[in-house]
């Protein structure tokens, strides 16, 4: 769960979009109807296949430097950003139930102010990971 920089190759295309690969990243390809939309498409395309790799506990590959990635006349090297951590918030806020165990004493206290536990465990874990 990080933030990332790769390099990424925009070919034009002769419909006028882009087709968009990583070359660090293998099978990390996707397409944008132009750049604004390439862009988009290449930072979701990046934290999506990232973040599997994380799921997986498969090894980052480590970013190449941008001048060393050669374009054709027809393209353009660009780096992308992406942050993993923000697309599981995006795209896995699935709740799951966790089971635990605190002394008696503190529940009933807890119960009795109506605190809600599930908003201060996440509460205190958001703190403790130091997201937001």
């Amino acid at each position: 769960m990080a933030k990332y920089i790769y390099p990424a190759v925009f070919t034009e295309e002769k419909d006028g979009g882009y087709s968009i690969n990583f070359p660090d990243i293998e099978g990390c390809y996707t397409q944008g109807d132009d750049l604004p939309d390439g862009m988009e498409m290449a930072e979701d395309a990046l934290a999506l296949v990232l973040y599997g790799y994380e799921a997986d506990g498969k090894e980052i590959p480590k970013a190449s430097r941008i001048q060393d990635i050669k374009a054709a006349k027809n393209e353009i090297v660009t780096l992308i950003k992406c942050d993993t951590m923000e697309y599981r918030k995006m795209y896995c806020s699935k709740a799951v139930k966790k089971t635990l165990t605190i002394p008696q004493w503190l529940n009933e206290a807890a119960e009795k102010e109506n605190i809600n536990f599930s908003v201060v465990l996440q509460t205190a874990l958001k703190e403790k990971l130091k997201v937001e």
